[in-house]
């Protein structure tokens, strides 16, 4: 337990590190608020994907189930947003539960392309149920209420809103790195006929995971829609938004606390960066980041730092003096 409580004030110290963000870049507020949002969705995507080991590239699903849910009854019935997101977190997570009873018998690539096939069908119902989802017009959020008389369009609002979501979902892994029920999701990681044969129920816990990670990933996607204010099915059902939280969490390190938040400052501020100025290079030296980091730390970062620090005291080591 010393150590979660060393994790733990690293949480608080993460936290209260980003909430001076808004003070120290006042110009960069677009890319900050992407950072957080996906950085939380990252490490939504983690209990699943990291500490779970099911791959999942169909999380564009519950995004888009967040984003929309609170969109369409914000629009169409007047509903507070607040209370939009809830439901778009009850949706998820009651889709996550069915999607995950009958997918989960599935292993390996198998249940990655199943995933792969549930997002595109969503996004193929939203382009064709125009008169709900406005089709593949989109949908354009053009105000909302203020609570507290809080503007939701302001940035350093949206800001805090997804940092705030951020710290939930990290006391989340950090709560996954010491109890019972992350045990069992890496035992069943690395193992799951070793770890059914030791009593633990594969399917229940994995069904757990995916509503834990479903309802995060859609309180996201209602940030998310409040953020980009204009949303269209291939644009949040697309399976390249499933990819990229899959890859900033792996980048980061998979399967760790921090990890994923790593990963989307990293990969997120460089994306920044070379658009501005490497312009039309800025995809090749992305990619060349990429690839870099998967092949000299292909554990994430959070893997290689910890082997370096692993490594260091023993290569600081003096050799035995020989024997007489």
């Amino acid at each position: 337990m010393e150590r979660a409580g060393r994790t733990l004030l690293a949480v608080v110290a993460v936290v209260a590190a980003f909430a001076l963000y808004p003070q120290l870049f006042p110009t960069r507020l677009n890319l900050g608020v992407a950072i957080v949002l996906f950085a939380a969705m990252a490490t939504a995507w983690d209990v699943l994907g990291g500490w779970g080991g099911q791959l999942s590239l169909g999380h564009a699903a519950l995004l888009g189930i967040g984003g929309y849910t609170m969109a369409l009854l914000s629009l169409r019935l007047g509903v507070a947003p607040w209370w939009g997101t809830l439901a778009g977190v009850v949706l998820a997570m009651l889709f996550a539960a069915g999607w995950g009873w009958l997918v989960f018998r599935l292993r390996g690539p198998y249940f990655a392309l199943s995933t792969i096939a549930v997002a595109e069908m969503l996004r193929l119902v939203a382009i064709n149920w125009k008169r709900v989802t406005g089709g593949a017009e989109g949908l354009f959020i053009k105000a909302l209420p203020r609570p507290f008389g809080l503007d939701l369009f302001d940035r350093t609002v949206e800001f805090y809103l997804g940092l705030g979501l951020l710290a939930l979902v990290l006391l989340v892994a950090w709560w996954l790195s010491w109890s019972r029920f992350g045990y069992y999701l890496q035992a069943i990681r690395e193992d799951q006929e070793s770890a059914q044969a030791m009593g633990v129920n594969p399917t229940r816990y994995k069904i757990l995971a995916f509503m834990v990670s479903a309802a995060f990933t859609a309180a996201g996607g209602a940030l998310f829609a409040i953020y980009v204010s204009f949303f269209e099915p291939h644009i949040i059902f697309d399976i390249g938004v499933s990819v990229e939280l899959a890859l900033i969490a792996y980048i980061g390190g998979a399967g760790t606390v921090f990890g994923p938040t790593i990963g989307a400052v990293l990969l997120l501020a460089a994306g920044d960066l070379f658009r501005n100025y490497f312009q039309q290079a800025n995809l090749l030296i992305y990619g060349i980041l990429i690839i870099l980091i998967v092949r000299f730390a292909p554990e994430g970062v959070v893997g290689g730092w910890s082997f370096i620090i692993r490594r260091w005291p023993r290569a600081r080591r003096p050799a035995a003096a020989p024997a007489e």
